[in-house]
């Protein structure tokens, strides 16, 4: 009789696994990314509309420093959602969890679009930001966790690596997307008309969210990974206390050069572009958005020769370029002010973000087995988002207001990068070894 159920539940299992492809889970899982961060970003493309609009301040910096906060308290609630929903995603499945993710993302960024201003409602028009700005963030903290994991769970062997780094390519679109939709609403619009009603429509573009986002999410599957974590129960390998702690620190560490760079270099540079490099805000956005078309094309070649040559050595090579070359490119775009060195520099650092984002996806997976990896590798993660990502655009606007020099923010990337490196460098290569 028992030999009957092993076999019914192996037979049970396989029929679950059958459906499965791998590319298919893929496109499901990079479309709802692509929309569901496009949500989260565009904020910070119109950080210095917003801070006109919701916050009541005749100085400009202290206006554009509590819209950046707003912004960082998106990151504050991450780690929330990366418990809440991992939980969901490790007990009760990745889709479900992917499901309730959409769901909060197209909130929060259609309610943006929707609130009265200050001048209409006064203080409780920042309360009313703040609020739908931490709805967004318990999205993504259970977003990136349990999207990730689906993904590299769902990967061929061999090929986690460029699974991982299409996702992330994704995510990188969609700051290309919150680009192109802000600068485009920019050229469309008069100065006036942009300050007075036409800074809603990119978030208003995010209802589109709710739409392509859902109908592409009904069509995944559990992944191979997790039915198996499922069918063994108990008997599943689950980390002790002090392992998972030790994981999700070295999770910590690892992330923070990458989400550094990123928010520093992705949403924070078009602020900097215009206040202290005198470019248009049409000039800053497009810069971005050539830069970002680097990102995107760039992150899945990584994501390839990281499975072939391993992880580290493109997590390691990364690190060492924003730790020497953060100071001395933001001295020369400062020396030399133009749109054509805005672009090479973003260009020149883009291919190094991807370089991280291609190898990072699959590497931080492999730190955790499959019973707990979307709540562990959440919380390592999104704790390091909220803290060094999140405020990135704000640590970097208070430290040019701090030390009135506005190459200050390159400090902060060669900070980031000398910890993740230090954390790397004492990493096990896991790229050829088998997911737990």
């Amino acid at each position: 009789m028992a030999t009957s159920n092993t076999v019914m539940g192996r037979h049970k299992m396989e029929a679950t696994q059958a459906p499965v492809r791998p590319r298919k889970q893929l496109a499901a899982a990079m479309i709802g990314n692509t929309l569901e961060y496009y949500d989260f970003i565009v904020y910070a493309f119109l950080a210095s509309v917003l801070a006109r609009k919701f916050f009541a301040s005749g100085d400009e910096v202290a206006g554009l420093l509590a819209s950046f906060a707003t912004f960082g308290v998106g990151f504050l609630a991450r780690p929330l959602g990366g418990v809440i929903i991992g939980r969901i995603a490790d007990t009760l499945g990745r889709k479900l969890a992917l499901q309730i993710t959409i769901f909060g993302m197209a909130l929060g960024t259609v309610g943006i679009g929707c609130l009265p201003t200050y001048q209409d409602i006064g203080l409780a028009a920042p309360i009313l930001l703040v609020s739908l700005r931490l709805i967004q963030g318990l999205a993504a903290g259970g977003e990136w966790g349990s999207s990730t994991s689906l993904i590299v769970e769902s990967a061929p062997e061999g090929k986690r690596g460029i699974f991982g780094a299409f996702g992330q390519a994704a995510i990188a679109a969609s700051n290309l997307l919150s680009s192109l939709a802000v600068a485009g609403v920019t050229a469309m619009f008069t100065t006036q008309e942009m300050d007075g009603w036409a800074w809603r429509l990119p978030f208003l573009f995010g209802g589109v969210l709710l739409v392509v986002g859902v109908w592409m999410r009904r069509s995944l599957h559990e992944t191979p990974k997790f039915e198996e974590a499922q069918a063994a129960g108990e008997k599943a390998e689950k980390p002790t206390r002090k392992a998972a702690l030790a994981a999700m620190g070295r999770a910590f560490g690892f992330t923070i050069i990458w989400t550094v760079s990123y928010y520093v270099m992705l949403s924070y540079l078009p602020t900097f572009m215009m206040k202290h490099v005198g470019l248009t805000q049409l000039q800053a956005l497009a810069s971005n958005s050539i830069a970002l078309v680097v990102l995107v094309a760039m992150t899945p070649i990584s994501g390839l020769l990281s499975d072939r040559w391993g992880r580290k050595p493109l997590l390691l090579a990364c690190c060492v370029v924003f730790a020497v070359f953060a100071y001395p490119l933001f001295s020369l775009l400062l020396a030399h002010p133009s749109f054509g060195m805005a672009v090479a520099i973003q260009i020149f650092f883009n291919i190094f973000i991807a370089g991280f984002s291609g190898a990072a996806p699959a590497a931080l997976c492999e730190m955790f087995p499959t019973k707990s990896r979307t709540t562990l590798l959440s919380i390592g993660y999104s704790l390091a988002t909220a803290i060094f990502g999140g405020f990135a655009p704000f640590i970097a606007t208070g430290l040019i207001q701090q030390t009135g020099s506005p190459i200050s923010p390159s400090y902060y990337l060669v900070a980031a990068a000398l910890i993740s490196g230090f954390v790397i460098l004492w990493l096990k290569e896991t790229a050829h070894k088998a997911l737990d």
